[in-house]
């Protein structure tokens, strides 16, 4: 267990104050929010605005921009694989630093729902498969978010499982799974972490959407659990007045136009609604205030914030952690820096690393490291050579390398207004979130305006995505004039997940900067419940032919004594808004791979993804190295791993499989609204086990760069103590993981789950011993009939394992 949750003084007395002193119409604002991230100040009793942001990776603050950086952490799946929930709290602990320093005191995370398939588009966005380990990290990261004085708010409350249809599916989910596998981690993290927030999420269950979902929000989170923390909706989720209010959410975001503010004291003053509901609402808004020190009278829950972190060193040091060799032949790794002369480095994603996913977790690093930066300020000169080999994506992203960009914004008699920097060609303005001087009611047109320096010579391919009317110019020339139209029934973030368009093409000439220009107009929705401008001026480079770049890639590899090359999957794979359509990689790259193990056979695969893909080629290379997206630091990382400065530390959060034919569990897509979770208990490694079907790599599994041995084992019903010994020649680390596996068949379970872990440390010939607390519940049941967990007595079998495939030490228990 990490720590011990935050201590939170009782604000009862300052909250009723605070209450007493405001109206119904001021009530009703303040759960209304007043713009994209923020809830109104009310000076009148000492409140001040509290404000929002979105995780999980970084704090990206209010504005959507690079013009003030924020650290970027790894990814939540690499945060799991770590398999430590004391690195997780010092994650957190960065995260609650990033957010003090930006003026934020909600952070919209953790993000803790399953990895029920691995088709869903959010999947690196979330931790793992299994609640337990879930519920282990989750509640890390809570404990040090919260213990530097910011709220967390867990997400998202309950069964956002996948993307497709997300704002109107309802997922039919039995009691059983509901209680065993999707509340779990919120009931966890609830129980030992104290959230001050939980996100209500967009879909329904079983036939109620979950902003008004009465029976899970109102008589199991705040009933059962004793939660006392805000509900909030996800942006846009909330839709009913009264629905939402009498089924439990506290606050409906973004503001102002919501189904809260003057329609809630209306549904009070028509009597369909008690103002003490109402009241109630507004005393977690209050008691949260309390907490982060935004409320006159009241003290913090944290008075002296902790030490300062170093996020790079930190987001480096999770990233080597929680990468995953899940091969290793011939000790094909670590590479020896003192005697390697050769490392040939392929793969696009070596240059151009891809460090997060896409979607609401995106913030903008002040650097990223790229595998090629990082190994080339570690290798002596002259010993790395690099070559694309294949390029994942032949879709248009939003621009980024080599533009210069910035957003001009008139009014409708084309006086600029105002200006702002653009990191990329992606503009994103959400509610407030615009250039100074500029406001939405005389926002007419944004110009993306500035130049490009092309990397390589050719035919460059430009577009949009988006709705509205644009005209796109490339060196004074009009590449495209038109109106994109929205989808009817799409996805209101659609302008910002879309698929991009092509518009254009125009010959470049590397080195030689170019003018570029995309004007956007404006448009307005009549009382649309968010002002935003989201739209961007996308591209895509000359497209060389694949066999020859393949054929290079070949050539840099044969006479090198290693040689790496980094697979990734792209934004248009993986990103909130769409589920995955296979595990694939985009691309040639498996071409690549193939191509270049039939002439090295040192060769070392990086898969830089957020979730599994196929590796059809896996038997074929020396090693493979699950990389995840590796934050800011990445690349740093990798070079410290492949070199043998640091061991690889990770474990798998999730089953890795065979291909998508082969996994057990993987429908995301609803018929007539409804997505029945038909495999009921069996998701993760608990379907593999029930279909007989083995993996590519099962749950738990990881190499270091040594080797152990599990001495003992003892076992009671409340602990595991195990003995294990390095019996390498270097220091390392162990992950100990303890599964049980009952020996009779009196219920219908799992045939075996995670029921503790531990990570210890030891150098070469030493033993350590580790006792794992045994959860009571991994020995219950939820009974539907009483409505209550059950315990289930008999014998079981405690297995400590090195990965679920990979059993030590066992030993029989009866309880």
């Amino acid at each position: 267990m990490a720590g011990a949750s935050v201590s939170t003084p009782d604000h009862s007395d300052v909250v009723e104050a605070a209450l007493s002193g405001l109206d119904l119409d001021t009530k009703a604002r303040l759960l209304a929010g007043q713009d994209m991230w923020s809830l109104p100040a009310l000076p009148a009793i000492g409140l001040r605005s509290l404000v929002m942001s979105d995780g999980p990776i970084g704090v990206r603050g209010v504005r959507w921009t690079a013009d003030d950086p924020s650290i970027a952490l790894p990814s939540p799946t690499a945060l799991a694989a770590t398999w430590d929930p004391e690195l997780a709290r010092e994650a957190g602990t960065l995260l609650a630093q990033e957010a003090r320093r930006k003026g934020v005191h909600v952070l919209l995370a953790p993000t803790v729902n399953l990895h029920r398939t691995p088709l869903g588009g959010r999947h690196f966005e979330c931790f793992s498969e299994d609640p337990h380990l879930t519920g282990e990290i989750a509640s890390g990261c809570v404990r040090g978010v919260q213990g530097g004085g910011v709220a967390t708010t867990v997400k998202h409350f309950v069964a956002n499982d996948a993307e497709t249809d997300r704002f109107t599916v309802d997922n039919v989910i039995a009691p059983r799974p509901l209680r065993e596998l999707y509340l779990a981690p919120f009931e966890a993290i609830v129980e030992n972490a104290r959230p001050w927030g939980i996100m209500a999420a967009y879909n329904q269950v079983n036939g109620t959407t979950m902003t008004e979902h009465r029976h899970l929000q109102k008589d199991v989170l705040r009933g059962e659990w004793g939660f006392d923390g805000i509900i909030v909706s996800d942006w846009m989720a909330a839709r009913s007045t009264v629905g939402a209010i009498l089924g439990g959410l506290d606050i409906a975001m973004p503001g102002p136009v919501t189904v809260y503010g003057d329609a809630l004291a209306a549904a009070v003053r028509a009597g369909e609604v008690a103002e003490a509901a109402v009241d109630d609402a507004v005393r977690a808004v209050l008691r949260l205030a309390a907490r982060v020190g935004a409320l006159d009278g009241a003290e913090p829950a944290v008075t002296e914030p902790p030490p300062a972190l170093d996020g790079p060193a930190l987001a480096r040091e999770i990233a080597r952690r929680s990468f995953v060799l899940v091969r290793n032949e011939r000790g094909a790794l670590p590479l020896d820096p003192a005697r390697v002369r050769e490392v040939a480095l392929i793969g696009a994603a070596a240059r151009d690393a891809r460090v997060l996913g896409g979607g609401s977790a995106t913030v903008f690093p002040e650097h990223v490291v790229s595998p090629l930066d990082g190994l080339t300020a570690a290798l002596p000169d002259g010993v790395l050579t690099y070559a694309v080999g294949a390029d994942p994506s032949d879709e248009l992203a939003p621009a980024g390398q080599g533009f210069e960009l910035r957003a001009v914004c008139r009014d409708a008699e084309g006086n600029v207004l105002g200006t702002g920097s653009l990191p990329s060609g992606q503009v994103q303005w959400i509610g407030g979130d615009l250039p100074a001087g500029v406001t939405h009611e005389r926002l007419c047109s944004v110009e993306v305006t500035g130049t490009f320096t092309p990397r390589e010579s050719g035919e460059h391919i430009f577009g949009t995505r988006g709705t509205g009317a644009f005209t796109l110019a490339v060196g004074g020339r009009i590449l495209w004039q038109g109106t994109q139209d929205p989808r009817e029934g799409g996805d209101p973030f659609e302008a910002f997940f879309g698929a991009p368009a092509e518009r254009g093409r125009a010959h470049l000439t590397a080195g030689e900067p170019v003018e570029v220009s995309l004007l956007h107009t404006v448009r307005r929705a009549p009382r649309a419940a968010l002002s935003a401008v989201m739209f961007s001026l996308t591209h895509l480079g000359p497209r060389r032919d694949a066999d020859e770049l393949i054929a290079e890639a070949v050539e840099a590899a044969r006479s090198a004594e290693a040689a790496v090359v980094v697979v990734a999957t792209t934004d248009r794979v993986e990103s909130e808004g769409f589920d995955r359509r296979d595990l694939r990689l985009p691309g040639r790259q498996d071409d690549l791979v193939r191509a270049v193990a039939a002439v090295n056979p040192r060769t070392v695969v990086i898969v830089n993804s957020g979730s599994p893909v196929e590796l059809p080629w896996r038997e074929s290379v020396a090693a493979v190295l699950l990389s995840w997206f590796p934050g800011q630091e990445g690349g740093a990382a990798l070079a410290d791993v492949l070199l043998g400065h640091a061991e690889p530390g990770g474990r798998l959060p999730t089953t890795w499989p065979v291909s998508l034919a082969r996994a057990p569990v993987t429908q995301v897509c609803p018929a007539d609204g409804q997505l029945p979770y038909e495999e009921g208990l069996f998701i993760g490694y608990r379907a593999y086990d029930r279909a007989g079907v083995a993996p590519a790599y099962p749950f738990g599994h990881g190499l270091g760069y040594t080797t152990w041995e599990y001495e003992s084992l003892e076992v009671t019903p409340a602990h595991a103590t195990v003995r294990v010994r390095n019996t390498g020649e270097r220091a390392g680390r162990e992950t100990v993981q303890i599964y049980l596996a009952p020996l009779d068949d009196a219920v219908e379970r799992p045939r075996r789950w995670l029921a503790g872990f531990a990570p210890v440390e030891a150098g070469p010939g030493a033993t350590v011993r580790v006792e794992i607390p045994l959860r009571g519940r991994a020995f219950e049941i939820w009974d539907e009939e009483r409505g209550r967990f059950r315990f289930v007595p008999g014998p079981y079998e405690v297995r400590a394992c090195h990965s679920l495939g990979d059993t030590r030490l066992s030993a029989t228990l009866e309880v």
